[in-house]
């Protein structure tokens, strides 16, 4: 596995992290009455097509509370880019677990399979757009007499990066942290979420494993944003080093605009490299907004440049600064 794929399948080994992502992110799964005290970590044999033993799994067995030995499978597919044909591999999977099941529990005529609950979790930068289910890749319309002999297999997804940030900041949970840190963040915004997790891990001691986890994640999004630094090993220093590097990003995103204004000589100079600037951090820039930057003074201007940094959109720099 990959490092990032690695540390996802280490955070989803641990109960907890299983158990907050389920409780938070999958009400639905919650009304069985899941009894995750009991749960177990399920190490199928599972090989790919080219005879090649599968290590992306995460897998937990988790009995309900209404005494039956009936048990839900979650199986923790991790993706980093959007896989149009996610359904069919699901499908391959949980066909595999049954199988899995069938042999280990020696599973015979009469007996009844588990439940299973595919959960693919997708980190990656654009949002997801590929089919949930394989219903909707099948080239043939739900009226055909043929309809009820097709597959049916659906995932549930969790798009990271889709959840909103109001809603995760609500949350106090290691699994609301870690979609926080899918989100793209200014050092300011990644220090305050660092007091989170330090103020976590200080309430609920004894996740020695899970803290060393969180900071490598926390290591890998400082250098997401800046390669060219090298980052301490603990949280708070981290902290630290996150404030002085806001300061050096005011100071350069600055000077790269005065000195693109200064080398136009003019404010209109100036104007183009805040638009420009803007689109780095926000997007395409309407038109209008970029009209009125283009109409503004040079002290107007520089005033936005000096606050761009602390800005966290578009709406409150051009609502607060007139």
């Amino acid at each position: 596995m990959s490092g990032p794929d690695a540390l996802y399948h280490r955070l989803f080994s641990h109960p907890l992290m299983a158990e907050q992502l389920v409780r938070e992110f999958v009400p639905e799964a919650m009304a069985v009455g899941l009894d995750f005290a009991r749960m177990e970590r399920i190490n199928a044999k599972f090989h790919d097509r080219d005879g090649k033993r599968r290590e992306g799994d995460v897998i937990w067995r988790v009995p309900t509370n209404g005494g039956e030995d009936v048990f839900l499978y979650i199986l923790c597919e991790f993706q980093s880019s959007v896989d149009w044909w996610m359904a069919v591999r699901t499908q391959v999977y949980e066909g595999l677990l049954w199988q899995h099941v069938i042999a280990e529990k020696k599973l015979k005529p009469g007996d009844r399979l588990p439940p299973v609950l595919m959960l693919v979790l997708y980190n990656g930068e654009t949002r997801w757009s590929a089919p949930v289910d394989t219903a909707s890749l099948i080239a043939l319309p739900i009226d055909s007499p043929l309809w009820p002999w097709q597959p049916r297999v659906r995932y549930h997804l969790l798009d990271m990066g889709a959840v909103p940030e109001e809603d995760l900041a609500s949350r106090d949970s290691l699994t609301a942290f870690l979609f926080r840190l899918e989100h793209p963040h200014e050092p300011e915004e990644l220090a305050g979420l660092i007091d989170d997790v330090v103020g976590w891990f200080r309430r609920h001691p004894g996740y020695d494993e899970l803290k060393r986890l969180f900071t490598e994640l926390v290591r890998q999004a400082i250098e997401g944003y800046e390669t060219s630094v090298t980052v301490p090993g603990e949280l708070m220093e981290m902290r630290s080093m996150l404030a002085n590097l806001g300061e050096t990003w005011k100071k350069r995103w600055k000077a790269e605009g005065i000195a693109e204004g200064e080398a136009r000589g003019e404010a209109r100079g100036e104007a183009k490299a805040l638009i420009r600037l803007l689109e780095k951090r926000f997007g395409p820039m309407p038109a209008d907004l970029q009209d009125r930057i283009l109409a503004a003074d040079a002290a107007t201007i520089e005033v936005w440049l000096d606050r761009l940094m602390e800005a966290p959109s578009v709406e409150y720099l051009f609502s607060t600064l007139n």
